[in-house]
């Protein structure tokens, strides 16, 4: 592993892209690195921390050796983006039954609401460096 912060995603969701390139662009500390979880590095990654290797409903936050879904992945990552940004952490003290409950509701219905890719994400030039390949 490294010592960046690594986020796994849905390769397919184009909701879940929309969320990478928001947190690509106001990563200023440089911290985070993706894969999807259908990829190879992915899937890797998730028999490492022995996650279910075909649930995409979530998206996986990995920090320090502890791994975080969800709404508290979420909510961690905010704290290291710029700006204001990183205010939406303190939601965090709202029960996480409560906020993963929402979270739920749209993970569960992304597609349907959003749609998807026939195939996962392929970062740009500029964005190779962020990616596990």
């Amino acid at each position: 592993m490294t010592k960046e912060k690594i986020i796994l995603f849905d390769g397919v969701c184009n909701f879940c892209n929309f969320w990478v390139n928001f947190i690509i662009d106001r990563d200023s500390k440089n911290v985070f690195i993706f894969a999807a979880l259908q990829s190879e590095k992915g899937q890797e990654i998730l028999g490492k921390i022995n996650f279910n290797k075909n649930n995409f409903d979530t998206f996986i936050l990995i920090d320090v050796g502890s791994s975080y879904t969800k709404s508290t992945a979420a909510l961690k990552i905010s704290k290291d983006l710029k700006s204001y940004w990183k205010y939406f952490y303190y939601l965090i003290f709202i029960p996480q039954t409560l906020r993963d409950f929402f979270y739920e509701i749209i993970a569960k219905n992304r597609y349907r609401f959003f749609g998807k890719r026939n195939a996962c994400r392929i970062p740009t030039e500029e964005e190779k460096q962020k990616f596990l390949s």
